[in-house]
């Protein structure tokens, strides 16, 4: 599954790139958690949290339905 991930986070990063930001995926556990990094200016963002929910978790889930919670870590 972490493949997979990889390639809909490949996906997603050009929208944060467009905005000054970027997301690097850590890990992905057995469970469905994936692990994420923000960076550039979503790291200090007060709405990356909306973003990571409404706009990362939610394509993921949608194309990947074994993802069940994308977390930032570090």
């Amino acid at each position: 599954m972490k493949a997979e991930v990889e390639k809909v986070i490949k996906e997603i990063q050009p929208s944060l790139r467009a905005d000054g930001g970027d997301i690097e995926l850590v890990d992905v556990t057995e469970d469905g958690i994936v692990k994420v990094k923000l960076k550039g200016a979503c790291a200090g963002c007060p709405f990356s949290m909306m973003t990571l929910q409404f706009g990362v978790e939610r394509y993921l889930k949608a194309r990947i339905p074994q993802v069940k919670k994308v977390m930032v870590v570090g």
